[in-house]
């Protein structure tokens, strides 16, 4: 987690200590969360990392700042909203540490940079931030991720019959084009000699039979894969007739569910296409349908549901708020009034540190495309290779 360091004399301003004598705060504690507290520079970083991702992704400036204004008045109760669910987590003792671990070697593989030092700079130099702070960042989403899912999602439940009243009331919406849905493990040959070429044409044949002995595509491609949707688990969704590369399409087309391509020497290197499913045209089956209507139904759901289990958080919650601020989260007849603190020395003080506000990593990635190593368009706060 972010930490920026505190003087003694701003400490004691912030919580109200009167202090003589000229002093610049760098900090004032706006909110205190049970054992937390917020300051006017994590909202101001959530702020401006808002602004630096919009930017990345070529938003016009007008529009910029117009979500910038209309998103502002909730900075304060997304904020809180994250730092009660990641109290929760330890309540609740969900451990994360491994699936840290695992995402930045995956990470550090992805970029090929071997060197602990120099993959940690790197991410710093992406960031902007100490790897600490990034790593931190990351089992904090984890976290959140986690209590969401488990205290909330896996306990919403969608009757069957609720299903079907959809499926028959949005029939027309469920007639289907032809589509084929697909996988893929690209095994990359850039910058390798002839020894290195049949080295990755080894690793491939000898992937494509694991996989057809059993093992799950989706992990040998989390697993192995040098291609962009490593981290979707070679998941490249669906196309259409004639949306694929000609020879890619002649290999895929008329195989049947589960079939595995030998691998195909693409410019990249060699690629290896599952068929996941193939969707044939017409009028598509409750059963089907089920899974989209499900989404459908469940995700209006999910957003109230979640909303009522933070309202639900804060009213058992120690929160103060200072005056000024507003949680627009707010328990209805909770009392948040901000409590001076005691008349403390500033000698007395010793706290020297807080946690900085935190962001959400996006990973927004454009269409993949197949056999790349690239999408066809992307903006990601994750580094990449230089």
């Amino acid at each position: 987690m972010a930490h920026m360091k505190f003087s003694v004399l701003a400490v004691a301003l912030a919580f109200g200590a009167p202090v003589f004598g000229a002093v610049e705060v760098m900090e004032e504690v706006i909110a205190k969360v049970n054992g937390d507290i917020i300051t006017n520079t994590d909202l101001e970083k959530t702020r401006r990392e808002a602004r630096a991702d919009l930017v990345k992704q070529g938003t016009p400036a007008a529009q910029i700042q117009k979500f910038i204004e209309e998103h502002q008045k909730d900075e304060l109760r997304n904020r809180i909203d994250q730092l009660l669910l990641i109290q929760k987590a330890k309540d609740l003792d969900i451990k994360v540490d491994n699936d840290v671990s695992k995402y930045l070697a995956n990470l550090q593989k992805q970029v090929n940079e071997p060197d602990v030092e120099r993959f940690h700079e790197m991410v710093h130099q992406q960031t902007g931030e100490p790897f600490e702070d990034f790593k931190a960042d990351i089992g904090n989403n984890l976290l959140t991720e986690r209590v969401v899912r488990q205290e909330v999602q896996d306990r919403m439940s969608i009757d069957h019959k609720e299903v079907a009243q959809y499926y028959e009331a949005h029939k027309t919406e469920f007639v289907r084009d032809e589509k084929i849905f697909l996988r893929e493990i690209l095994i990359s040959t850039d910058g390798k000699d002839e020894a290195g070429i049949a080295a990755a044409k080894k690793k491939a044949d000898d992937l494509v039979k694991r996989a057809r002995g059993g093992e799950r595509f989706a992990d040998l491609a989390h697993e192995n894969s040098d291609a962009v949707t490593r981290e979707q688990y070679g998941d490249l969704g669906a196309f259409k007739k004639s949306e694929l590369q000609q020879s890619l399409e002649d290999a895929v087309w008329t195989q049947p569910d589960g079939y595995i391509t030998d691998p195909i020497r693409v410019q990249k290197g060699f690629l290896i296409l599952k068929v996941e499913k193939h969707q044939k045209a017409g009028q598509a089956s409750l059963d089907e349908a089920e899974g989209e209507i499900m989404d459908r139904i469940y995700q209006p759901k999910m957003q109230p549901a979640l909303r009522a289990y933070l309202t639900k958080l804060r009213e058992s919650a120690f929160l103060e708020i200072k005056k000024g601020y507003v949680d627009t989260g707010a328990a209805p007849g909770k009392d948040t009034t901000w409590m001076d603190a005691a008349q403390l020395r500033p000698e007395t003080v010793s706290k020297e540190e807080v946690a900085a506000g935190k962001k959400r990593h996006k990973h927004l990635l454009g269409v993949p495309i197949p056999g790349t190593t690239s999408g066809s368009s992307s903006s990601s706060s994750v580094p990449s290779k230089k």
